[in-house]
C-alpha cells in the first residue's frame, strides 16, 4: 500500500527510547525512494496521456499519487531530521568523542554531519572567552559543589588538574577531583560519580 513503509520509519522514531540512536534503516529508506522513483514514473505517463489523449479521469489518480509522493517527502524529512537532533544531543553527552557502539548506528553521511557540527561547535567555543576560550558543554545542570568523588573505571594515566598537581588514574582508585574537570571523562566512561 502508498506510504506503508515511509510511516513505518516515523513510528521506529515513535518507539525509540529519548536519548536514542536506532540503527540507520538504510533498507527502509531505500524502499521508500524507490516507491517515490516509481511513483513519480507512473505520475509522469499519466499526465502526458492525460494530455495527449485528453484524458481527464486520469487526473484523480494523478492527484492521489502527488499527495502520496509528498506524504513520502514529509515521513522521510522527519526520519533524517529527527535522526540529526539525536545526533546534536550525543554531541552535549558524549563530547565530542562518540563511543563505536553510537558510531555504528550512524550512517557515513550522519558522521559526516556529525565531524562538522563538532568543529563548528569548537570554533564558536574558541571564539568565546578570550584566549583560552569557554567551553560551554560543561556544567549542563548547575553543580552543587565544584569538588565530587570519583571512581576511575579503566586505566587512564597522568591527569593534570588546574593547580598543577597531577593524579594517576588507574582502575579502581577514587579521587576527589574539580568537577568541571571530570565531566568529560565521566562521559567517555573513564570515571563514575560516586555518590553516597
Amino acid at each position: 500500500m502508498f506510504c506503508d513503509r515511509a510511516i513505518e520509519l516515523v513510528r521506529e522514531l515513535h518507539r525509540a527510547p529519548e536519548g536514542q540512536l536506532l540503527a540507520f534503516n538504510e533498507d527502509g529508506l531505500r524502499q521508500v525512494l524507490e516507491e517515490m522513483k516509481a511513483l513519480y514514473e507512473q505520475n509522469q505517463s499519466d499526465v502526458n496521456e492525460a494530455k495527449s489523449g485528453g484524458r481527464s479521469d486520469l487526473i484523480p489518480t494523478i492527484k492521489f499519487r502527488h499527495c502520496s509522493l509528498l506524504r513520502n517527502r514529509r515521513c522521510t524529512i522527519a526520519y533524517l531530521y529527527d535522526r540529526l537532533l539525536r545526533i546534536r544531543a550525543l554531541r552535549w553527552e558524549y563530547g565530542s568523542v562518540l563511543p563505536n557502539v553510537l558510531r555504528f548506528h550512524m550512517s557515513a553521511e550522519e558522521v559526516e554531519w556529525f565531524n562538522h557540527y563538532k568543529k563548528s561547535l569548537a570554533t564558536y567555543m574558541r571564539s568565546l572567552g578570550g584566549d583560552e576560550g569557554l567551553d560551554i558543554t560543561q556544567d549542563m545542570k548547575p553543580p552543587k559543589s565544584l569538588y565530587i568523588e570519583v571512581r576511575c573505571l579503566k586505566d587512564y594515566g597522568e591527569f593534570e588538574v588546574d593547580d598543577g598537581t597531577s593524579v594517576l588514574l588507574k582502575k579502581n582508585s577514587q579521587h576527589f577531583l574539580p568537577r568541571w574537570k571530570c565531566e568529560p571523562l565521566i562521559r567517555q566512561g573513564v570515571l563514575e560519580h560516586v555518590l553516597w
